[in-house]
């Protein structure tokens, strides 16, 4: 946060008018500071970490590369930054890599101005969201992916049950009552899920586990 509280803000967008259709549509709210923009991954790369804003709202197709290895890079260097991609096109396969690459959030440019500000204050409070269609899309890509392999294969018992209770909304400390664990191990076992499954983010564990629960549920009794 800025120093009075507020939300600070990095756009990055090859498009001038809608960097500037989102600043004035952010710098309108009281909480949330519009503190640098950019047009390339280059200049991203280059002036976020030193503004050190809390959210960056990342366009996914750049002239320069793109978007989600923008949000990789940075999440690398500042994994307190919560990153938001913002795009015009509906592309699966561009939303499965924001999401592993740390991404909180996956918004088409035809939202309406006030999901964006919605967004940007869900993230900055540690929220985590995608775009609703967007959501069911990935669940579809991680469902036929799953069918493809076993993902909880390196997965120990407890922590298939972690998984599942995340998958159920449950935070940590919920968690460790309902398997008699503390926290902190709680914490240990989460830990070894997001690396035995080359996950960065408790949203991917969450809509994971989600998918695998709908799978169960779908399945015929045998």
């Amino acid at each position: 946060m800025v120093n009075d509280g507020t939300i600070g803000v990095f756009l990055l967008d090859d498009h001038e008018v809608v960097r500037y259709g989102v600043r004035v549509l952010l710098q309108d709210q009281p909480d949330i500071e519009v503190v640098g923009e950019g047009a390339t991954a280059a200049e991203a790369l280059a002036r976020v970490p030193a503004l050190r804003p809390d959210v960056a709202v990342l366009d996914v197709r750049l002239p320069d590369g793109n978007g989600v290895e923008v949000c990789r890079e940075l999440r690398d260097r500042m994994p307190g930054l919560a990153c938001i991609m913002l795009t015009s096109f509906a592309d699966d396969d561009a939303m499965l890599q924001a999401v592993l690459a740390g991404a909180s959030g996956y918004l088409l440019k035809e939202v309406r101005g006030a999901s964006v500000v919605d967004a940007v204050r869900a993230v900055a409070g540690g929220a985590s969201l995608l775009d609703p269609a967007a959501a069911s899309r990935l669940l579809d890509r991680v469902r036929a992916d799953a069918e493809r392999n076993d993902p909880l294969g390196a997965l120990t018992r407890q922590e298939r049950q972690v998984l599942e209770l995340i998958g159920d909304g449950l935070t940590n400390r919920q968690i460790g009552r309902r398997l008699f664990l503390a926290e902190k191990t709680v914490k240990n076992y989460i830990s070894g899920i997001f690396v035995k499954l080359g996950l960065q983010r408790r949203t991917q564990v969450a809509i994971l586990a989600t998918q695998l629960r709908l799978d169960r549920e779908r399945k015929p009794p045998s």
